[in-house]
């Protein structure tokens, strides 16, 4: 179910192959094509599959003027033309320097599935409706090490409100009709939410 309203304004960019609007209407938040300045965080959508406009890249270069927050949120994955790790290269090439605190796990059809935690290890299930959290295997562990490894060596440099001072710029994999990712995303809206000013 969509997001109740919080505190935080947000603004959702991107090209209209990702589903921007779709982003903002469950997240609460607004889509734009011209900059937001008033803006406390700003999302980013990518397809995979469609990669990045120049107007899209544009729009993140001109926020780095405000040093609002990002987030890049990657949609459409359940196509299978392209996929997460795809994303995550593009912007890192066109934007800045994307980290990736999860990574989608597949089922045997090759849709996504889960994700596991690079900080945690934790693999979050979103194949039922309920949702089940289980420690990933020793296999998985291996298979994931130098990810891991990168990412908690990005999150140490940068420091813990690196991502709510407009400095780290994360990945997410949304899937919304599966709920994968939603999660997350809410996290990082809270973590925004946690940084305002207090309203009394």
């Amino acid at each position: 179910m969509p997001t109740p309203s919080s505190r935080v304004r947000i603004h959702i960019y991107g090209h209209e192959s990702a589903d921007p609007q779709q982003v903002a209407h469950y997240f609460g938040g607004t889509f734009t094509e011209v900059i937001e300045s008033e803006s406390e965080l700003a999302i980013f959508v990518v397809d995979p599959a469609a990669g990045i406009s120049p107007e899209t890249i544009s729009l993140w270069q001109r926020l780095d003027d405000f040093q609002i927050p990002r987030l890049v949120v990657v949609t459409h994955l359940e196509n299978q033309i392209a996929d997460f790790d795809d994303a995550v290269m593009l912007a890192s090439r066109v934007f800045d320097q994307i980290v990736t605190p999860f990574l989608v796990l597949h089922d045997d059809a090759g849709f996504p599935c889960a994700l596991i935690s690079l900080e945690t290890l934790e693999i979050t299930d979103y194949s039922h409706k309920e949702h089940t959290v289980t420690m990933s295997s020793e296999e998985h562990q291996i298979l994931i090490s130098e990810f891991r490894q990168e990412y908690l060596e990005q999150i140490e440099s940068s420091g813990d409100s690196a991502f709510a001072a407009g400095l780290l710029f994360p990945a997410v994999p949304l899937w919304i009709e599966k709920e994968l990712g939603v999660n997350i995303v809410r996290k990082y809206i809270d973590e925004i939410e946690k940084a305002l000013p207090s309203s009394s």
